[in-house]
């Protein structure tokens, strides 16, 4: 009995590499943000931080075009800039008990490291997604001039990907060139939006080209020198806050929500200076309390019982309902646009696996195990702002 239950015990831990693997390639399904940035692995012992580095390119200026006769001209020095990013910790884990461990334990370690690691997988996707589309260099369909102002009737084109294009090569963008391909840049894209598109006549689909040659995991097709790539987790602006009054105040700073908050409208409405507006009133937020779902602003407010509370963080609102439309992120970069910590390669995503008995007075009647993932230090940054443009757009419904 006890050779048995170490040997079980012993088993598991030396399988401990399989499990990792299980969860890295359950990861990987997720990593479509993640898998074209500038990777960087952690050294241990450097700190919270990983610097990424680029190369500045070289002016050119007319005092160039020519050489003097016999005379060396000046030199040029190399200079490189660096980028700092501070690097989080994820992670969640499962409890087995002992009973289900009589039915198959090593099985329930296995489904449930593919589990944790689909799970992480979308964590890193969230947070390299939500990097990319922090920068600044936006195009907005319809040649809107605010995500405000988009309206269903401003879906993603082949326009709009050749505008795209066109503003990446104006920024000497440089494309990727890996695995004998022809150079291309690289589109993120929702299905969503892919559904536009390939009703256009222009769109090549992936099977017209796959036999000659390689492609990415999730390449869906091409235009224009563009490779898209699909994501379910592709960024959507959604409406932060859409509630109403609960009672009538006058000349007050604070009043109570009608309904109770989802976590968006609670996250929102969290942050101070973050804008509201109540009725056709706009408004600055000061506090909020979610115990009591009580908001505060900066100047008194009267308010009537009912009157909208809304955010204008998404598209178009219904005049009514003041409900905003949902846009679209569309992400198309170059080579080096953004960096990433090297999850695979740093050994960060790691399966952690705590065997019945393990917890000692903890767990007196050995009843609980637990298995772990986490992604023991993670990063995604901007390196390049002109390098990546987001394309802000409708989609059909």
């Amino acid at each position: 009995m006890t050779n048995t239950t170490l040997n079980t015990l012993s088993t598991t831990q030396l399988n401990k590499t399989f499990y990792d693997r299980q969860l890295l390639e359950s990861a990987r399904t997720r990593f479509v943000h993640a898998k074209f940035g500038q990777m960087r692995p952690i050294p241990r012992n450097s700190g919270k931080r990983v610097e990424f580095r680029r190369w500045n390119l070289f002016d050119a200026n007319d005092a160039m075009q020519a050489l003097e006769e016999g005379v060396t001209p000046s030199g040029q020095s190399l200079s490189q800039s660096n980028v700092e990013a501070l690097v989080s910790q994820y992670g969640a884990y499962v409890e087995v008990s002992d009973l289900l461990d009589m039915t198959g334990y090593d099985q329930v370690i296995t489904e449930s490291a593919e589990l944790l690691g689909e799970q992480l997988g979308t964590v890193i996707e969230w947070v390299t997604r939500d990097a990319m589309n922090a920068g600044n260099n936006v195009q907005r369909a319809g040649g809107k001039t605010s995500r405000a102002a988009l309206t269903a009737s401003d879906k993603l084109t082949v326009d709009e990907i050749r505008k795209a294009v066109r503003t990446l090569k104006r920024a000497k963008a440089r494309p990727f060139c890996d695995d004998e391909r022809k150079p291309h840049f690289v589109c993120i894209c929702s299905p969503d939006a892919t559904f536009d598109l390939q009703s256009d006549a222009l769109w090549q689909d992936v099977s017209k080209y796959s036999n000659a040659e390689a492609i990415y995991s999730g390449e869906i097709g091409r235009l224009f020198g563009v490779v898209f790539v699909e994501s379910t987790e592709a960024k959507v602006f959604r409406q932060s806050v859409l509630n109403k009054v609960s009672a009538g105040t006058s000349a007050s700073t604070s009043f109570v929500l009608k309904n109770p908050p989802t976590q968006a409208e609670a996250a929102y409405l969290s942050k101070a200076d973050n804008p509201i507006k109540i009725g056709d009133a706009a408004y600055t937020i000061a506090a909020f309390d979610p115990q009591s779902n009580t908001v505060t602003l900066t100047e008194p407010a009267t308010l009537t019982a009912d009157a909208i509370v809304y955010s204008e963080d998404a598209g178009s609102l219904d005049s009514t309902t003041k409900a905003a439309m949902d846009v679209h992120s569309t992400l198309i970069f170059g080579k080096d646009a953004y960096g990433v910590v090297d999850v695979a390669g740093s050994g960060a995503l790691q399966i952690i696996i705590k065997p019945h008995g393990s917890a000692g007075t903890q767990d007196p009647l050995d009843q609980r195990a637990t298995v772990g993932a986490k992604v023991a230090a993670y990063t995604a940054t901007i390196l390049n702002e002109l390098w990546i443009l987001r394309i802000e757009h409708a989609v059909s419904a």
